[in-house]
């Protein structure tokens, strides 16, 4: 199990706030990814989820390569290929007005975000985003009052647990294992225990009172992991907990990603002129 308190970002990086909203005039479009070890989603607003490589036989992993594992990237030319084929359907070929939004795992390392900065940026939009999945779950999802949130994203392949208070990540704990880890008929034992262990490591650390205010709140479910309700009820009966589902939990993340995109294109519709140019 990896962890935020662990050391693996400085302490300063605990209290990051949601990304500054870009401010240029001119931007009228846009694009929010998910970006999974077993699919990645796309959603444009208006349109909802415009592709979802998972089930998509023509893509990168239907074929069976799968450009991210366990949360990294591993194969940056094959994921550039999807990604901009992604684009070119979402865009089109002149994306010089449109913004990219994109979801990484909240313990995901440097390397893991410059690539997937650097692929974006290869795709030619004006402005590109890179956040972390969890604060895109609580755009879609979590309380308006700004409260403590516990959110548990269920990957094929990571399982994440993540503290959120006014918007901040609080605690941060990450497991390399997920879903597809799982044998067919197999109980989620591997991948509720993992749950359980991080929000223990949390409780331990917690001198605040923030999680179990979460905890009274009921956790925010995400991803894959949270369509299956032997995983939801098995973890809610082991934290004497009720848990909170949206509509679709495996898009939880990409369509809190939107919601952030569209907040970035409101700010940039309303920005004011610079004197002295047009457009």
């Amino acid at each position: 199990m990896r962890s935020l308190r662990e050391g693996q970002r400085p302490t300063r990086s605990v209290h990051r706030q949601l990304p500054q909203l870009p401010q240029h005039r001119g931007l009228t479009r846009g694009l929010a990814l998910d970006l999974g070890s077993s699919r990645t989603r796309a959603w444009v607003p208006g349109q909802g989820v415009v592709a979802d490589t998972g089930s998509d036989p023509a893509g990168e992993y239907g074929h069976g390569g799968r450009p991210v594992r366990r949360g990294r990237i591993v194969d940056a030319d094959s994921c550039g290929r999807m990604l901009g084929r992604i684009a070119d359907r979402a865009l089109g070929a002149d994306r010089s007005d449109t913004v990219i939004v994109l979801s990484h795992p909240v313990l995901a390392g440097s390397g893991h975000r410059a690539a997937a900065r650097d692929l974006l940026t290869a795709l030619g939009p004006s402005s590109v985003i890179v956040l972390d999945s969890a604060r895109a779950a609580a755009a879609c999802a979590g309380p308006q009052d700004g409260g403590p949130l516990l959110v548990v994203d269920i990957g094929a392949e990571l399982t994440e647990a993540t503290l959120l208070v006014d918007g901040r990540v609080r605690d941060a704990r990450l497991a390399e294992t997920g879903t597809s880890d799982l044998e067919p008929g197999e109980p989620p034992t591997d991948v509720v225990r993992a749950v359980l262990d991080m929000v223990m490591a949390m409780w331990h650390q917690d001198r605040h009172g923030a999680l179990l205010g979460a905890l009274r709140r009921g956790p925010l479910l995400a991803g894959g992991g949270a369509l299956r309700p032997d995983v939801t009820n098995r973890i809610a009966l082991r934290l004497g907990s009720p848990v909170r589902l949206t509509d679709d939990p495996a898009t939880t993340v990409v369509r809190g990603a939107g919601l952030i995109l569209g907040s970035v294109l409101r700010h940039a519709s309303a920005a004011p002129a610079i004197p002295g140019r047009s457009g």
